[in-house]
């Protein structure tokens, strides 16, 4: 991976103020400490920095086509480029080098627009087609790989995070409560709002296309196009195989084929070790292709309940490979490097495991090691989570038609146990944006019910709203068609695994320490397998992820292979330890709370004492943890970026030279 930023003229061809750019690049050196490469033409300044994995010693950047009449920057990793490089030559295409991003411009010039279809891999790129002067933005089809655009005035600036827009100084940082309350609703940032105004998350699977203004188009044209939608068959349209060896065989084929996929690369290649089924899988698969040799890494978090290291050395000892790289992992870890994490993040981040990972992120790079594979996507493709199981029993209840008695289970839990509640109009409008029941609804709404709880006078107009939800473009005309579990699958991968495992708790935490994740189960053709599959062979009763698990069971353990889902966290409550730390005082000052506006300064200071009295472990405990977490977040956010008078913390401030 690598980091990406641009400014692009919208009036015609001025010249781009001096320093800009390589302002820019300096907020992103994190991301490709190795090279930096410039672009620079009337009405166009782009740059590249680079993180050398592929081609080594001759993959700088930016890159054109034999004439240079297309050119390209370009963050993430091709992986069938070798494959591309020899059908373009056998068409005539003249190619120097041995780096993927070399076939990007001979793709462009060949399919246009059109080349987004063709690309395998993670990725955003900027193209500038010179002979039409348009640049081109694009992401790839699960949104690993980072892009962020904004216009100001007659200018459109891009880049792979937002401290690259902001180290521009042509950006003023302020807060979006739109997207505050994103957070607030899904415990992720899924875009396309974020919580800076005016700045947008380039969605997954689309394009931006940027015309400046010339002689026949006096008004510029930015046009956001989709070249990628994830779909499902129509229900009882799915993969008819019944033998589920045949299935499980080509299960394995595609996963192993993934794998190999991933591990191409000029430097090693290491991989993150839970003890859990996925990376276990991903870990067993990488041993066979390349030996025992293979550097693995995991956490040791303090909380016994928590910790997955023998877990992790179970598996490390059945595959045959080295014992994991431990980084061990305290409760006041996550105190400590909360405003690194939200540094990183740039945005409020509710999962405090999202720390652990940046810490162990540092491992790998002090251990040299650029690369990492990882096995998010299993539970999203193949319904891993336990909200799929509860949600089946809830639509149990409701199998009486017009009568909805999972409606009633939910209101009389809540009420039961004093918690606040939405009307009953408000679910049906979620339900409504994602084209009926949702297992995530549940989910989400453990941390949406502390909206009705803490949030302050500045805003309740998003107490109530299902603009978040529509703001995620589900294709219902589609979606309809689609099995319920099915529709789940696409939330879940549209929010919790975009909008959160590939951003806070991947590309941003690990691009920090110059470290780039891959993703095997994140393969376009495992997930056109797993798409096509009948849900039984997903959830199959309450045996989430079944057929991996069949497939598993070749690979490791059955204590392994059959292990229930263990969701990778750190403790909630860090925050909130009597006496509470320092900056967590400051920010939930009374001060604080008036000066950001957000939140409800009473109740906040009610809920900060009254949620200790609620049973461990309970559901309105758990909402008002994470509720509570998600106010810290959202303060440390505001100073880290917006207003840095709130604590006596650090604001992150660019690199002016």
């Amino acid at each position: 991976m690598c980091g990406i930023a641009g400014i692009v003229d919208l009036a015609g061809r001025r010249s781009v103020p001096d320093g800009v750019i390589e302002r820019m690049s300096r907020a992103l050196y994190h991301r490709g400490p190795d090279e930096e490469g410039f672009l620079r033409v009337p009405g166009l300044s782009m740059v590249s920095r680079r993180l050398a994995i592929v081609g080594l010693a001759d993959g700088q950047q930016p890159m054109a086509n034999e004439d240079g009449s297309v050119k390209v920057v370009f963050n993430g990793e091709l992986f069938d480029h070798i494959e591309k490089r020899a059908e373009l030559r056998s068409r005539g295409h003249v190619l120097h080098t041995h780096c993927d991003t070399e076939i990007i411009p001979h793709l462009w010039e060949e399919s246009a627009e059109g080349m987004f279809e063709r690309l395998r891999g993670q990725f955003a790129i900027a193209v500038y087609d010179v002979k039409r002067h348009v640049v081109t933005l694009g992401r790839d089809r699960f949104g690993i790989s980072p892009l962020y655009w904004t216009r100001q005035g007659d200018w459109l600036l891009f880049a792979s995070e937002i401290k690259g827009l902001l180290a521009s100084g042509m950006v003023t940082p302020r807060a979006d409560r739109r997207g505050i309350d994103q957070i607030f609703s899904f415990a992720a940032m899924p875009g396309p709002v974020t919580c800076f105004e005016g700045v947008s998350l380039l969605t997954p699977g689309h394009y931006l296309q940027i015309s400046p203004c010339n002689e026949g188009t006096p008004d510029p044209v930015i046009r956001e196009q989709v070249y990628w939608r994830m779909d499902f068959p129509n229900e009882g349209e799915e993969n008819p195989e019944t033998d589920p060896v045949k299935l499980a065989d080509e299960l394995e084929s595609v996963l192993l084929a993934a794998v190999d996929r991933r591990l191409r690369a000029d430097v090693p290649v290491g991989a993150y070790l839970s003890g859990g089924l996925d990376s276990s899988m991903i870990v067993a698969m990488a041993c066979k292709l390349k030996g025992p040799a293979i550097n693995t890494y995991t956490v040791r978090v303090d909380d016994p309940s928590l910790d997955e290291l023998s877990g992790a050395n179970q598996s490390a000892k059945h595959i045959g490979t080295k014992p994991p790289i431990v980084q061990d992992f305290r409760a006041s870890d996550a105190l400590e490097m909360y405003p690194q994490l939200i540094q990183a993040a740039e945005s409020p981040v509710v999962d405090t495991s999202c720390a652990a990972l940046l810490k162990l992120a540092g491992r790998v790079h002090a251990n040299g090691q650029k690369v990492v594979l990882t096995g998010e996507g299993a539970d999203e493709w193949l319904a891993g989570y336990p909200w799929y199981k509860i949600a089946r029993i809830m639509n149990a209840l409701d199998s009486i038609p017009g009568l909805r008695v999972s409606d009633y289970a939910r209101r009389g839990f809540l009420r039961a146990s004093g918690t606040p509640q939405y009307p009953k109009e408000y679910r049906r409008s979620l339900e409504k944006a994602v084209g009926g029941p949702n297992a995530w609804i549940d989910s989400y709404g453990v941390l949406g019910l502390s909206k009705l709880r803490l949030y302050g006078e500045s805003m309740h107009e998003y107490r109530g709203t299902p603009r978040p939800w529509q703001d995620l473009g589900m294709d219902l005309d589609r979606a309809k068609h689609w099995h319920p579990l099915n529709r789940s699958l696409w939330v879940g991968a549209r929010v919790t695994l975009a909008g959160h495992l590939l951003q806070a708790k991947g590309d941003r935490v690990a691009m920090h320490s110059s470290v780039e994740a891959r993703y095997p189960f994140l393969d376009e053709e495992v997930f056109d397998f797993t798409s096509k599959l009948h849900p039984k062979w997903k959830l199959n009763g309450f045996r989430d992820k079944h057929l991996l698990r069949l497939v598993a069971e070749r690979w490791l353990p059955k204590e392994i292979a059959q292990r229930s889902k263990v969701i990778f966290r750190a403790p909630l409550d860090s925050f909130h330890l009597d006496p509470s730390p320092k900056f967590v005082e400051e920010l939930l000052s009374e001060e604080s709370l008036r000066r950001t506006g957000y939140f409800d300064v009473a109740a906040v200071r009610h809920w900060r004492q009254a949620y200790k009295q609620m049973r461990v472990g309970s559901i309105p405990r758990l909402s008002m943890e994470m509720g509570l977490v998600a106010v810290v977040a959202t303060q440390l956010w505001h100073q880290t970026f917006i207003d840095g008078s709130l604590a006596d913390l650090p604001m992150w401030k660019p690199d002016l030279g």
